[in-house]
């Protein structure tokens, strides 16, 4: 990211609060206008999250085809990220972590008035969060950082939303968070970082979750005593009353109905990097993470040999809840 110093042109003299939404358009709603930059699967999921609460939001992807559907569902595309700063000062960054941010954050900053809310919906590094905060809250931009989860289920049922940042930018964005989270589902977690910080480890706790899982119904696909057991139906009664019931396994219900063997599946499973911060987190605070570890090493070690019957299950599942690609 441009090492921005504090008369760039791009930022304006008048401090106006996010109550007139720093010159912002408002819905015919009275909402403030959002821009949404990033219309993957998830991207669009918020964005129709928030058309239905009915504010209007403008957004932006550098696939044509996300952008048409984006306008059919009733946003308003436009041709660059840039574009976006024209009509808002409420921005929704859901790009890749790494360069991507940094890149949005450079076309859009030339837009930003003071108290602009800049808020990043992605996987970002913790560390990363905190420099760029750093650098547009310095200019009086509120930088938030905002943990996501939800897969692709967020859409119909809600997000669970983990906000970092100032307190200020968080209450003045806080609509936006009510309107995409799910009943309960977002709050304010700390400090700027402190969102992509708690997501992170929510990401290493999926890792073991889902191995573990994983690996139980590995077991009893595989036992030499029981060859007819049907792991459909005993995930089926796991999730009716069992201390082990859950959303995952509720997933792994609705795979197991459809297929049991996983004969055309390959074992790879594929990470965003998440899992890996987690574990040298904890390794710098000299805080045991055996599980993770071990689920994280699974994964890398699934890459190379194309995994077995756990692995594949893995795969699925995050398929599932994610549209993570299959290897």
């Amino acid at each position: 990211m441009k090492d921005f110093n504090s008369d760039h042109q791009g930022l304006q003299a008048a401090d106006r609060s996010m109550g007139n939404n720093s010159g912002s358009p408002q819905s015919a709603a009275g909402k403030p206008h959002v821009g949404l930059i990033g219309l993957g699967r998830m991207g669009l999921a918020i964005a129709e999250r928030l058309l239905n609460a009915k504010f209007h939001v403008v957004g932006f992807d550098e696939n044509a085809a996300a952008v048409k559907e984006f306008e059919k569902m009733g946003g308003e595309g436009v041709r660059t990220a840039g574009d976006v700063g024209s009509h808002t000062q409420i921005f929704w960054l859901m790009v890749p972590a790494g360069d991507a941010v940094d890149e949005v954050i450079d076309e859009i900053y030339p837009h930003l008035r003071h108290k602009a809310i800049v808020i990043d919906g992605g996987n970002s590094k913790f560390t990363d969060s905190i420099k760029r905060a750093e650098k547009l809250n310095f200019q009086g931009v509120h930088y938030l950082d905002c943990g996501t989860s939800g897969g692709l289920h967020g859409r119909e049922n809600g997000f669970s939303l983990m906000v970092g940042g100032n307190k200020e930018g968080f209450k003045q964005a806080e609509p936006l968070f009510k309107a995409i989270a799910a009943p309960k589902g977002y709050g304010h977690v700390g400090p700027s970082g402190s969102g992509h910080y708690v997501k992170m480890v929510h990401n290493g706790i999926e890792y073991a979750l889902l191995q573990g899982y994983a690996e139980g119904l590995h077991l009893l696909h595989a036992n030499s005593h029981y060859k007819e057991l049907d792991l459909a139906q005993i995930t089926d009664i796991w999730n009716h009353g069992s201390i082990i019931r859950s959303w995952i396994l509720d997933l792994a219900h609705r795979i197991l109905e459809r297929d049991q063997k996983f004969a055309e599946i390959s074992g790879k499973i594929f990470e965003s990097g998440t899992g890996k911060w987690t574990v040298e987190e904890a390794h710098r605070h000299h805080v045991p993470v055996k599980l993770i570890e071990d689920a994280l090493k699974i994964r890398a070690d699934s890459r190379e040999s194309g995994g077995d019957y756990a692995t594949k299950l893995v795969a699925l599942l995050r398929h599932e809840f994610g549209g993570h690609k299959l290897g």
